[in-house]
């Protein structure tokens, strides 16, 4: 019996191919756009995931200011200098300390120019970071100390200046410094935020200091923990010296904040799923409407069809066979358009992570509940309808013209 109800609303459906796509349409948008939403929310949380893994779990970032939002009192945003990063290498739980300045300019090669981000570092921001180099070298203690005009090259700014060509030994200007290209680093793509992270260039932290920024400043320190060690003890152990260092009486507020990057990466995975959770249900709205448009046509469909249903109760069919058929009409009609708006809401998830450059990360379990959703509404918005039917009246439904 089901087989026939399902062959019986199919060929209710195309009769009407139109009425019938225009009714599922409000389910193609609901189910698409939550499908749409919640992938390209997991794909930005699997990129958030990578971007910081690549710095590694055992990652500390030392900042000057304290923790927290608002204004900040005077005197609580003094910076590091290199004497702060010298300090912090004594500590047994810091394996790789590398002090961090940045700056902003245009680089200079032949006709080509690019403007771009400057980090000026150490010998050991590469391996605290989570960088490899693609060609040439790293800069040596002695160069970064001594702030030696040498500098290691993203992917992009490589490209920007050089293109395909070899930049290993060429002469690269940076505002009015010349100096030498050494190495360059491999590509890493787009951050967490869809920045590219290929944009930039590494300088000896002395040469930033002293030539692009005028003062002998520290951003920030990266600390790379020491293998065993835990992350609540390197903590401990970075705010305890630099308290000492900066003079910070027992009990006062610290003007410095000490960051592990699992929390950063726990932190934006909460808002994006926070974030990706509001838009889908947003997106749900549709779903809806979707069902309200399908009772209206289901309403519209048993006016239209009131002499049929009157004909098949009065040659034998009972009111639970009416009902099963304008049931199944509607649920298939609905299950139609989810059909459509998985396809839909994939289709829009994996451009987007084209476009964001985040990783396309379809969640089976989602589609089957977007789709099993679909049903649902098929089967609550059709119900009235087919109750409507069952319930008429054979002998009036015979005399509706």
């Amino acid at each position: 019996m089901i087989f026939e109800a399902i062959r019986l609303a199919l060929r209710s459906i195309l009769r009407n191919k139109l009425r019938s796509f225009l009714t599922m349409l409000g389910v193609v948008i609901g189910v698409g756009a939550v499908i749409a939403m919640v992938t390209v929310g997991q794909g930005s949380q699997r990129q958030v995931a990578q971007s910081v893994s690549s710095l590694g779990s055992d990652l500390l970032v030392l900042r000057p200011g304290a923790r927290g939002f608002g204004p900040s009192q005077p005197g609580m945003n003094r910076p590091f200098t290199l004497r702060d990063s010298d300090a912090l290498e004594d500590l047994p739980e810091a394996r790789l300390v590398a002090p961090v300045t940045s700056a902003s300019a245009r680089v200079v090669f032949g006709s080509s120019n690019h403007q771009t981000q400057i980090t000026g570092s150490n010998e050991n921001w590469i391996g605290v970071s989570g960088w490899k180099m693609a060609l040439g070298r790293n800069m040596t203690a002695a160069e970064a100390r001594g702030g030696a005009a040498f500098c290691i090259l993203g992917e992009t700014v490589r490209q920007r200046l050089f293109g395909a060509a070899d930049p290993l030994g060429e002469m690269i200007r940076v505002r009015q410094i010349s100096c030498q290209v050494i190495g360059v680093l491999e590509a890493k793509g787009a951050g967490a935020f869809g920045q590219d992270q290929d944009d930039m260039l590494l300088m000896p932290v002395r040469l930033v200091q002293r030539r692009l920024n005028g003062n002998d400043e520290i951003g920030s320190i990266q600390i790379g923990l020491a293998a065993g060690g835990s992350t609540s003890e390197g903590i401990e152990a970075v705010s305890g010296m630099m308290r000492d260092r900066r003079r910070i009486a027992p009990g006062a507020a610290e003007d410095f904040n000490v960051t592990d990057m699992r929390e950063i990466a726990e932190m934006l995975s909460s808002i994006t799923a926070v974030l990706s959770g509001m838009l889908s249900s947003v997106a749900a709205v549709s779903l809806l409407v979707g069902g309200i448009g399908i009772m209206n046509i289901m309403l519209v469909s048993v006016t239209e069809r009131t002499r049929e249903i009157g004909i098949r109760l009065a040659i034998g069919a009972t009111p639970g066979q009416v009902l099963t058929q304008f049931l199944v009409e509607a649920v298939v009609l609905s299950l139609m358009g989810g059909v459509i708006g998985v396809g839909v809401g994939l289709g829009l998830a994996f451009v987007a992570g084209i476009f964001m450059a985040i990783p396309f990360v379809p969640d089976p379990l989602v589609i089957l509940m977007a789709f099993a959703f679909s049903a649902f509404v098929g089967v609550v918005f059709g119900w009235f309808p087919a109750l409507r039917a069952a319930r008429m009246d054979p002998i009036e439904a015979l005399r509706h013209q």
